[in-house]
């Protein structure tokens, strides 16, 4: 049986983009005669905040998009990211770094899906690991996994190429679990056989697939979505005050707006001015 999820974080208002992402998730449990979860990503620390978890759990209702069984926070499954990471440790795989952001900008020497490439300062040092974050060695994880595909439904079968990224983050200083670590997990955790999310997050799932591997996790299929976009192309975001700008799903819901009515208009293609449905990632729709 088809499984899929809305996962939104709580450390911001949800928008436009949201109610997409979470009609693609529902619509394709629904049609498919699966289920449909939600699961609140709420590790990312003082920027959590409970108020909007219930904001985001009263959008989608008001958008008439029922969940199946009780919805799922990451906060309770802190233990699960720590066993993850010290299996990891335990294979030699992790290792602790103290490099800030500005440390990474000037040493990296190429770029990649997530910004400047990380060039291993730290991989090999003997160094106190309180307060660091924690970095998957790549190059061993890779060599481990062996060659690895996996296959989204509108760009089909890929190989993986986790090394893409370098040594990512799995465990943050400031969060108990990267997103990559994180979902990878939870996923599984929640039997999730389909994945949808936007198409920006399609290099992602190079890394996610490693992780499977080397967890020995079940693979699902993939359903990576074009992002619905502003008048300048550039997506819908919360850093950017999206929410604010009359594309707040919370907001319209107060207003006395008809969720069940925007969302069907979303599904027909039929968007508010100034926002259109970008392109998607290798085929996506």
């Amino acid at each position: 049986m088809i499984r899929t999820r809305f996962a939104p974080s709580p450390n911001g208002s949800l928008h436009l983009g949201h109610a997409w992402a979470a009609i693609v998730a529902h619509d394709l449990a629904r049609e498919r005669g699966g289920e449909f979860l939600v699961r609140v990503e709420d590790i990312d620390g003082a920027r959590s905040r409970a108020e909007l978890a219930d904001d985001h759990l009263a959008d989608l209702d008001w958008l008439d998009l029922h969940w199946d069984g009780p919805v799922v926070r990451q906060s309770e499954r802190l233990e699960s990211y720590a066993d993850a990471a010290e299996r990891l440790r335990g294979m030699g795989l992790l290792y602790p770094c103290q490099c800030t952001r500005a440390d990474v900008l000037a040493a990296a020497r190429a770029d990649g899906p997530d910004g400047p490439l990380y060039p291993g300062t730290c991989r090999g040092r003997d160094m106190y690991s309180h307060g660091a974050a924690w970095r998957l060695d790549m190059a061993k994880a890779v060599a481990l996994a062996g060659p690895l595909t996996w296959r989204d439904e509108n760009a089909g079968e890929q190989a993986a190429r986790p090394e893409l990224f370098g040594d990512v983050v799995l465990v943050r200083k400031d969060a108990p679990a990267s997103y990559h670590l994180a979902a990878t997990l939870d996923d599984s955790a929640d039997g999730i056989t389909l994945v949808t999310r936007g198409a920006d997050l399609f290099a992602a799932t190079h890394v996610h697939r490693l992780l499977q591997a080397l967890f020995g996790l079940p693979v699902p299929v993939w359903h990576h979505h074009a992002l619905l976009v502003e008048a300048n192309g550039k997506k819908l975001a919360k850093r950017r005050g999206s929410a604010q700008e009359g594309f707040g799903l919370t907001d319209r819901r107060r207003a006395g707006e008809y969720g069940r009515a925007l969302a069907d208009a979303l599904r027909a293609g039929h968007f508010p001015a100034g926002i259109s449905l970008g392109t998607g990632v290798g085929g996506g729709t």
